[in-house]
């Protein structure tokens, strides 16, 4: 247990999360003797006081007082810990928006980079990935609010990963309400599609992801997805029709045939690691091999935008493990990939395996910091740029996940969904929509509801509520 006295409540959390990113997994309590740390902001400075290592932070006035708090005491375990965290006090999901906002006023990158050092401690190649993101989303940004996009989920998976905190169920053990959930599914589907063409709306993207889209059999698979070609993407001049195949394992030449019959413009194949003992550790019944034999049958149908997913910071792994991703990924040649830093949630195994002691060896920030690079370096090699970038709560290394592109192979739906600008009417268990009132800059959420049981039961009710919520910026 970490112990903090700290002179001002206002600050509690900020401290909290300061202290959090240098250490795993710490049970942090604030308390008022018995202390390691006392932590006391005054007007012009703040002074910290370890068992045996004092600290002084002299105020900027021209910042906010909780950012200077937090960078007081980032700048205090930076210097007594041996961790290099090169995003500095940033901890938002969005940081390009903070870049977007001042490119928009005018201000040079160099003069952002010095900003995002002074203000945040972050590090150069950091803020400039911040920037590379920025300009290049202000392009693609939603600015008008008929233009829409849909998410549709499908709650099933082969297993269960790991990491995993998503509803995402073990096909194996629940094929018996799989047709009554895509029953209520096409049902919420053809219901959202009338209310689409009364109100003259405009489809943007569709992105079919879940758990696993193609879990389910090819009959029940081809069955979805003519309903959400009839109702989305036929009569409509969609821009992106993305389905998330993601593992390889549930990938057949049927489902991909089904995908071209329908129309769809961009597929993800997802490995995550191509090392066959980390799939083993974390759950994927798939092998490496695997990876590239449904990736090449995918080409031979036509697919000529194809992301990966992959994840750094995974159990188990080291330098030579990403080192050997690369290497592989690089011999495949997607079209995008999607680097993601490794999230303990608190609703997945991992996290539950780690409060029960059960170790899990998890590479160091060091060895974080050099595998991220091997990833830049890979789009580097595959010709590609960042195209969108976000950040998680409890990320190993507090790391980011950036989405690589080569030119006109970007994923707009990613674009829209992270920036918060266009409406996503969002589809099945556990989707969540999100309605955007553009003039006034704020967004009001509709969650389905999670039990793929009470989502087929309720579902007249999650149709109800969300069209209410539409009908506040649509009427």
């Amino acid at each position: 247990m970490i112990k903090v006295k700290l002179n001002n409540t206002e600050f509690t959390y900020d401290v909290y999360q300061m202290i959090n990113l240098f250490f795993s997994f710490p049970d942090i309590k604030f308390v008022e003797e018995d202390y390691d740390f006392n932590i006391d902001v005054k007007e012009n400075v703040v002074e910290i006081q370890g068992r045996d290592k004092s600290f002084e932070y002299f105020i900027n006035k021209s910042y906010k007082l909780k950012e200077e708090v937090k960078k007081a005491v980032f700048l205090y375990f930076s210097k007594n810990t041996t961790l290099e965290l090169p995003w500095g006090t940033l901890i938002g999901i969005r940081p390009s928006k903070k870049a977007l906002e001042l490119l928009q006023k005018g201000i040079s990158e160099a003069a952002i980079i010095a900003e995002f050092k002074e203000k945040h401690v972050t590090r150069e190649d950091k803020s400039q990935l911040c920037i590379d993101v920025a300009k290049f989303e202000r392009n693609i940004v939603n600015k008008n609010k008929d233009n829409i996009s849909i998410y549709i989920g499908m709650p099933f998976c082969p297993t269960r990963c790991l990491y995993c905190s998503f509803t995402s169920n073990p096909i194996g053990s629940c094929k018996s309400i799989v047709e009554p959930y895509l029953e209520a599914l096409s049902h919420e589907i053809k219901s959202i599609s009338n209310y689409i063409m009364e109100k003259k709306l405009n489809i943007e993207c569709v992105y079919f992801g879940g758990g696993t889209p193609s879990a389910v059999n090819n009959e029940q698979f081809e069955f979805i997805m003519k309903f959400i070609y009839e109702a989305f993407i036929k009569h409509n001049n969609v821009k992106e029709f993305t389905v998330e195949c993601g593992r390889p394992d549930s990938i057949t030449f049927e489902k991909l045939s089904t995908m071209k019959k329908y129309g769809v413009h961009r597929i993800s194949i997802n490995p995550q690691t191509m090392n066959e003992d980390t799939l083993k550790l974390i759950g994927r019944n798939h092998s490496v091999d695997s990876v590239s034999e449904k990736f090449a049958m995918a080409r031979e149908l036509g697919f000529d935008n194809i992301n990966m997913d992959l994840i750094v910071g995974l159990p188990g792994e080291k330098i030579s493990h990403i080192i050997r991703t690369c290497d592989k990924i690089f011999e495949i040649k997607p079209d995008s990939i999607t680097i993601h830093g490794m999230s303990i949630k608190r609703a997945s195994k991992l996290h539950e395996n780690m409060l029960n002691n059960y170790r899990f060896e998890i590479p160091g920030q060091e060895e974080l910091n050099q595998m991220y690079e091997l990833t830049v370096g890979l789009s580097k090699k595959l010709h590609m740029k960042p195209y969108y970038m976000y950040r998680q709560k409890n990320m190993v290394g507090n790391m980011e996940n950036v989405g690589y592109a080569r030119p006109c192979k970007e994923g707009i739906y990613n674009i829209q969904m992270i920036e918060e600008k266009q409406t996503i009417i969002a589809l099945g268990a556990d989707a969540v929509s999100k309605v955007v009132f553009l003039e006034e800059n704020r967004h009001e959420r509709f969650a389905n509801v999670k039990d793929v049981r009470e989502y087929i039961k309720r579902i007249d009710e999650m149709i109800e509520k969300k069209i209410t919520l539409l009908e506040t910026l649509f009427s």
